[in-house]
């Protein structure tokens, strides 16, 4: 099957199996399988244009809702720091996406931005992974189940979120998840994946957050900062005429579908699935990919 406006050809049910199967895994850590994706689409596919950024943000608007709708339903989204995401990333996004476009339109160069970030990204989750570090209870009430693994919200202000989840309590500063995110989101912009999906590491590995109460809020993220990036590099398509910035819609639709299945059910099952395990299959996925795209721009 062609698809014209990426110039690619491939059999359909290759982007749709590879995208669930990314999507499955990557889901249960909030991080989109877009960061997978969009090597795939660019060393196996061969779409190398500045478009296929948004494309892969196609993708995201697709199938990120299916997953957000589990998290919502079992009670384990943390809204304030789902708005502290949005917040943070929206503005973040557009300038990595003007960044991409005008300074990164060489695949070469693209390729080593891309492993540079993974690079970080993994170290920080294999470090977390290493230490295992216990999280210190401060509150010990006897919870059901069900109560367990949901977000129970203590205090949400300008100056702190507490809340409660598997009978520990947590908090975080909201203005700190606000630079980081505002950071995070012009990476995020530039590699076309929304800055909400490579945020989630961070929540965990720095500040501490579990990884089953911040994957929805960077789910719900990325889904939103997606449609911003999609309309900006639109809009940036009848800016920059010499070049491909407008998304595949098909490729990235077909993308999507795979996702939205993968996505559901991995939000289904990521409470059944130890924490330990799913921060290492994310660092192993993500080090394979920085390793490679760095070894490759030297060759």
């Amino acid at each position: 099957m062609l698809f014209p406006i990426s110039g690619i050809e491939v059999n359909p049910f290759i982007p749709f199996i590879v995208a669930f199967a990314v999507s499955f895994f990557t889901s249960m850590g909030g991080v989109s399988g877009a960061f997978l994706l969009l090597p795939f689409q660019v060393s196996f596919l061969g779409y190398t244009a500045p478009s296929v950024s948004a494309t892969n943000q196609v993708f995201n608007i697709v199938a990120i809702p299916s997953g957000v709708y589990r998290y919502i339903r079992e009670g384990r989204m943390l809204w304030p720091l789902t708005w502290a995401v949005i917040i943070g990333t929206l503005p973040g996004v557009f300038i990595g996406a003007w960044v991409r476009i005008k300074y990164l339109p060489n695949p070469k160069n693209f390729k080593l931005f891309v492993g540079v970030v993974l690079l970080y990204i993994g170290f920080r989750l294999f470090m977390d992974v290493i230490k295992n570090k216990g999280r210190k209870k401060v509150s010990n009430t006897k919870q059901t189940a069900v109560e367990r693994h949901t977000v129970q919200l203590l205090e949400s202000t300008i100056r702190a979120v507490r809340f409660d989840y598997d009978d520990e309590t947590y908090q975080f500063s909201p203005v700190i998840v606000y630079v980081i995110c505002f950071l995070v989101g012009i990476i995020g912009g530039i590699y076309g994946i929304g800055g909400g999906s490579i945020v989630a590491p961070f929540f965990v590995a720095i500040i501490g957050l579990p990884v089953y109460t911040v994957a929805g809020a960077a789910l719900m993220g990325t889904f939103i900062t997606s449609i911003a990036g999609v309309v900006f590099y639109q809009y940036l398509s009848w800016v920059f005429t010499d070049m491909a910035v407008a998304p595949d819609w098909l490729l990235g639709a077909l993308f999507g579908c795979g996702g939205f299945l993968g996505m559901y059910l991995g939000a289904r099952t990521q409470k059944f699935v130890p924490a330990r395990v799913i921060k290492g299959i994310l660092c192993t996925c993500v080090l394979f990919v920085a390793v490679r795209y760095i070894v490759g721009f030297f060759e």
